[in-house]
């Protein structure tokens, strides 16, 4: 069973660029728009923390007053997106998932939802996206390369009842990870956080945070959490999985070992080789971890 899941997941890559190949020839997108990241897209909140965290003498303290903190778990959230743009993105994507273009689901825990890199939405809106968090991220996650996220995985997840539920505990392949609540209208399906998955817990600790339209939740990726079952409606999340390379590039974070890497098309899960005979840089202190 292993060995057939090991192979299953080689495919996968070159599955997924064929998939975006036939998906950019036949797809005629609703909202083309949407596609390509804008300022009118993000909430002003959202804006004015951008501008203190790339302002001289920005510091955490000063951040942590924009931000709505949970526990001592280092989960934040902040306004991200309008409501406006959350719903065009939510029109495009079902618009999307009602075609009859081949679909790619974002992992093996989620069977519902969408790889927004076969869209063609990375380069266009995801990129910027992480660059622009990124002075948040660099004050807040300095040990786990928030400085230096360079590369990412995102994908839009759907809950319904008649879908997927729940999703049970589990820690991304990230550094940091970003998770917006796009809409629509539903009833509980709350999100769940316990211990870091580095310093666990006999008896672990959970908080229990709700989603808010719009508002996204910055935590650490391997922060153990998970979704209760949602009760009616429909719930939709974007989730951006944000990497460093100088962080895993000397260990892998789902391993906890130096990394063996091949090569992979586009960011792959995040890792890079530096030019033959030269080093690592050396800009993460990875014992910080």
């Amino acid at each position: 069973q292993i060995e057939a899941e090991v192979q299953r997941r080689k495919q996968l890559p070159q599955q997924s660029v064929e998939r975006r190949a036939i998906i950019s020839k036949c797809y005629k997108p609703k909202h083309p728009e949407v596609y390509t990241l804008q300022d009118s897209f993000l909430a002003p909140e959202f804006l004015e923390i951008e501008r203190f965290c790339t302002s001289p003498g920005a510091d955490l303290q000063g951040l942590l007053s924009h931000l709505e903190s949970f526990s001592d778990k280092r989960i934040y959230r902040l306004p991200v997106f309008t409501e406006h743009f959350c719903q065009a993105l939510l029109d495009e994507l079902e618009n999307f998932e009602q075609s009859d273009m081949p679909k790619g689901r974002p992992n093996t825990m989620n069977n519902y939802g969408v790889l927004l890199n076969e869209l063609g939405m990375d380069e266009p809106f995801l990129t910027p996206l992480r660059e622009r968090l990124r002075p948040i991220t660099a004050l807040l996650y300095p040990e786990l390369g928030g400085a230096c996220l360079d590369s990412h995985k995102a994908f839009v997840v759907k809950y319904s009842p008649h879908e997927d539920l729940d999703l049970s505990s589990h820690y991304d392949n990230a550094e940091v990870t970003l998770n917006v609540s796009l809409g629509k209208e539903f009833t509980e399906g709350n999100l769940y956080f316990g211990e870091f998955s580095q310093d666990p817990s006999p008896v672990p600790q959970y908080i229990e945070v709700e989603h808010v339209w719009g508002r996204g939740l910055l935590h650490r990726g391997g922060q153990i959490h998970g979704a209760l079952p949602i009760a009616s409606g429909e719930r939709w999340n974007l989730i951006v999985w944000m990497r460093s390379s100088a962080v895993r590039n000397r260990l892998c974070p789902m391993c906890r070992r130096k990394p063996e890497l091949v090569e992979a098309e586009g960011f792959g899960d995040g890792f890079t080789e530096p030019p033959q005979g030269e080093e690592q840089p050396q800009t993460v202190n990875v014992c910080a971890l």
